[in-house]
């Protein structure tokens, strides 16, 4: 399976994971002119960006060392342009990430802010 097709395959893994914790999935790899976020969801009032990352092992670093300040700056662009694009500007947001390494997944809620 080459690497997109992995990809996609753990962002439907945790779109089921994020579904059976009661999350409402929006929307899956939703692009724009800022770059692309792997899944849009809401969490009681929270609009949630969750960005997914897999990785094999960890022989090369830990996933979550591939969330780097530029990425995270992506990520916040593409969540404004969406809120903007659908008015949801009154909306409480918060940026998740997904690792899935060794086959198991690791949750972060809140991993970073607007800050970075």
């Amino acid at each position: 399976m080459n690497n997109r097709k992995k990809g996609r395959n753990y962002e439907l893994k945790t779109a089921e994971y994020l579904q059976n914790n009661s999350f409402q999935i929006l929307d899956m790899n939703y692009n724009c002119r800022f770059g692309e976020v792997d899944i849009i969801a809401k969490e009681q009032e929270e609009l949630v960006f969750i960005e997914v990352k897999y990785r094999m092992n960890d022989k090369y670093g830990h996933p979550s060392e591939a969330i780097n300040f530029y990425k995270k700056r992506n990520i916040i662009n593409v969540s404004r342009w969406y809120i903007h694009e659908n008015k949801l500007y009154e909306t409480n947001i918060r940026y998740d990430v997904a690792i899935w390494l060794n086959g198991k997944l690791e949750y972060y809620k809140g991993a970073f802010d607007c800050d970075g």
